[in-house]
């Protein structure tokens, strides 16, 4: 028996919907949804534990999968299953959990688990638009302590018009690419990229894509109402205790302010904290800390907080004696690495990130194997972040979700300016030496200036900056180039990555409910000041790109060919490029333009004259005669019926050069004229009729010998009336055939 099933409908405006169902599948978990856009159809589950975890924070794991069989594939590798999940996946996992896990209460510690899979897709629905919608309505399923719901939604703009969700064709039209996370209040999260836009330009398009948010969050209400809202489960919150609040406050505050003014490095405040703290501690007896030891680190760590930022409202001071629109010092340097393709470090305050570049081929290429996508990423970015950078010793554990995000945004705020016409494979490493303060943005302008010194020619330069908020209502403060301690205490954090023309990436975490766009665009605004701040140190150290590749790093020429001569040029097994790579030094990829059918070949190498001899090679195929033109040739082959020349300027351009074409007398043996390695001139006269091949003669560019005759020309219609096959009619049987004889019956 099928159960009763609950739907509701969300139009977006367009003729497109997305409708929400629950009730058929998943029913043991506390909350399942299933939301559907055309084909495409997620399910998506939640379970919270009942019992609290023994830790200080909410365990959430938010997973988001894609099967490979709702595009109707097969999973790579030997074992054919989903294994571990794609770079593409963890991004969508970040998305959703950074607006989910601010809605939990922060005493709430029971271990949640959201599960989002792709079930069915569809071409023109981007799945990991519905992942935030999905992952909310199954939350407003159930009975967590959620405090509203909400849903996030990706912004385009086709010609210069915004589009909600839009397809990947329509991705591939837009200059702005930007997921918004929000509720039906506050806009809670922003990331994207964009094609150098203005910072006005980037709040309309918020301010477009939250309108449809709110329209989802109302379906979820009305989901939930219908199928029964279920009470909120009681759960044993953390322990609190206001006098003993106040007293840490009375004890702490003060000295905390006092040390926040002074203005100090990370490792000087963090021990003058650590004193204060210790001070506290030492104010309570030993049975008191029995029973209080766990409050009192909370409520000091409080006290610090509501100091520091009280100093940055009421002075317009920060930790480290700043001003709110100061950036801390920097220092650069190019062609640090002497064996690499290119490298740059960067250095703001104690934030170090080292960059190098690598250029490669199109095999090189990134490649993504997603059931929602399949291609090739010809520029990447990866971002390395090890525990020595922040003076930790932590287990290595490999790539960390972390390390993908922001590898991602860094790679989103440098992509555009990478020209449509580069030859190459382009891969950024960074490897962040030190870190207090966003080393993503430190990766932008490490990586801008690796890329001008390794010669890639960038449309600008790119830098980027992290930014803050704190308010209380009524006053607030933005800060610039924030520290790692100001990252926790802001109201909002936010990057911004862009050029002298505009914002080409963003990610903002908006913790602040209702946020007015005043307040956004002005914070847009002071971190376009530093942007141009720091991209002034960075054109200082290197103001435009290297015009040439370094000596040891590979060149590339690229050139096509007729798509009938690619096997030509590969050879029989792969023989004559293989050979050819060999000779030359050089190593050589061929592609297939999918719109033109050419062969497009990549010619990589470190020796000039190794590549000229491939292009030479590939002139010497593409080498086409003129009819009635006189060419130099050598004889590279004898024959008894002639010679094989073939073309000085073509080297590998072979010909037939028939005996009778050698000279205007017979010609018995065709060493009587030529021989091995002789050069000569002939003349090319195309196509012969007769043998369809082409033909070429050196008789006919010598002078004709007095008194020469030449044989008259064939009749090649001799003897057609009596064996044509117009002629072969009965009359023309022999007289003396004997007529058939009748068969005789049996």
């Amino acid at each position: 028996m099928i159960p009763k099933v609950f739907n509701e409908v969300i139009d977006l405006g367009d003729g497109r919907t997305i409708s929400l169902e629950t009730g058929k599948l998943a029913k043991q978990a506390h909350g399942s949804v299933v939301v559907q856009m055309g084909k495409a159809m997620l399910l998506c589950t939640v379970v919270s534990n009942y019992k609290q975890s023994p830790v200080d924070f909410l365990p959430l794991t938010v997973d988001y999968r894609e099967k490979f069989a709702a595009a109707g594939r097969y999973p790579g590798g030997f074992f054919k299953r989903e294994a571990r999940p794609s770079d593409g996946e963890v991004l969508t996992m970040r998305l959703v959990d950074r607006v989910l896990r601010p809605l939990f209460p922060k005493d709430y510690h029971s271990e949640v688990q959201v599960m989002i899979q792709l079930m069915s897709h569809d071409e023109d629905v981007m799945p990991d638009a519905l992942a935030g919608l999905a992952a909310s309505a199954a939350i407003q399923l159930s009975d967590f302590p959620f405090e509203c719901p909400i849903s996030e939604a990706r912004v385009a703009r086709v010609n210069g018009e915004f589009v909600i969700n839009p397809s990947r064709a329509q991705l591939a039209e837009s200059d702005i690419d930007m997921m918004i996370g929000a509720s039906a209040d506050s806009v809670m999260m922003v990331e994207g990229e964009m094609d150098e836009i203005s910072e006005e330009e980037m709040a309309e398009a918020i301010k477009f894509a939250h309108e449809s948010i709110k329209v989802q969050c109302a379906a979820q209400v009305r989901l939930a109402e219908a199928f029964g809202k279920k009470e909120t489960r009681e759960y044993e919150g953390e322990r609190e205790d206001e006098e003993l609040a106040t007293k840490i406050n009375d004890l702490a505050y003060d000295k905390c302010y006092a040390i926040a003014k002074k203005g100090t490095s990370k490792a000087e405040r963090s021990a003058a904290f650590s004193e204060v703290k210790e001070e506290v501690i030492a104010s309570f007896t030993e049975e008191e800390l029995e029973d209080y030891a766990e409050l009192v680190g909370k409520y000091f760590n409080k006290a610090q907080k509501n100091a520091v930022r009280e100093l940055t409202l009421a002075e317009g001071l920060r930790l480290d004696g700043r001003k709110t629109d100061e950036i801390r010092p920097i220092w650069c340097e190019v062609d640090y690495l002497p064996s690499v393709h290119g490298s740059s470090i960067f250095t703001r305050g104690e934030t170090q990130a080292l960059a190098t570049v690598t250029l490669g081929t199109s095999r090189d290429a990134n490649k993504i194997d997603m059931p929602s996508y399949e291609g090739e990423e010809n520029f990447y970015l990866h971002y390395n972040f090890p525990p020595f950078c922040t003076g930790e010793a932590r287990p290595l554990r490999g790539t960390s979700r972390r390390e993908v995000g922001h590898g991602n945004l860094a790679q989103r705020g440098l992509k555009g300016m990478i020209p449509d016409d580069c030859p190459y494979t382009v891969r950024v490493v960074s490897e962040v030496l030190e870190s207090n303060g966003s080393s993503s943005m430190a990766t932008v302008c490490a990586g801008t200036m690796a890329l001008m010194d390794a010669g890639v020619q960038m449309t600008r330069p790119v830098s980027g900056i992290a930014m803050g908020l704190i308010s209380d209502g009524d006053r607030y403060a933005v800060l610039s180039d924030i520290l790692g301690d100001e990252d926790h205490l802001g109201d909002m954090d936010f990057k911004v990555t862009g050029t002298s023309e505009g914002i080409t990436a963003c990610q903002m975490d908006i913790k602040v409910k209702g946020l007015s766009y005043e307040i956004l665009v002005n914070a847009l605004k002071q971190a376009r000041d530093g942007r141009f701040h720091i991209l002034e140190k960075l054109t200082d150290t290197i103001t435009t790109p290297n015009e040439e590749v370094k000596a040891h790093a590979p060149k590339m020429i690229n050139r096509r060919i007729p798509n009938e001569l690619i096997g030509a040029f590969i050879g029989p097994g792969g023989k004559h490029i293989q050979e050819l790579q060999k000779e030359t030094e050089t190593t050589i990829v061929i592609t297939e333009d999918a719109v033109t059918e050419e062969g497009i070949i990549e010619i990589l190498g470190t020796k000039p004259e190794g590549i000229e001899a491939v292009i030479a090679r590939i002139e010497s195929m593409m080498f086409k005669p003129e009819k009635g033109s006189v060419y130099e040739v050598k004889v590279i082959k004898m024959l008894d019926f002639g010679a094989v020349v073939e073309y000085v300027e073509a080297p590998g351009n072979e010909v037939l050069l028939h005996v009778s074409e050698l000279a205007w007398e017979r010609t018995d043996k065709v060493s009587d004229v030529v021989n091995m390695g002789d050069i000569f001139d002939v003349k090319y006269f195309g196509l012969d009729p007769r043998t369809r091949k082409e033909k070429v003669s050196r008789k006919a560019i010598l002078p004709k010998p007095e008194g020469f005759v030449e044989r008259p020309p064939r009749d090649n219609n001799r003897g057609r009336d009596n064996r044509g096959r117009d002629n072969r009619g009965r009359d023309n049987r022999r007289d003396d055939r004997k007529p058939r004889e009748p068969r005789k019956e049996e």
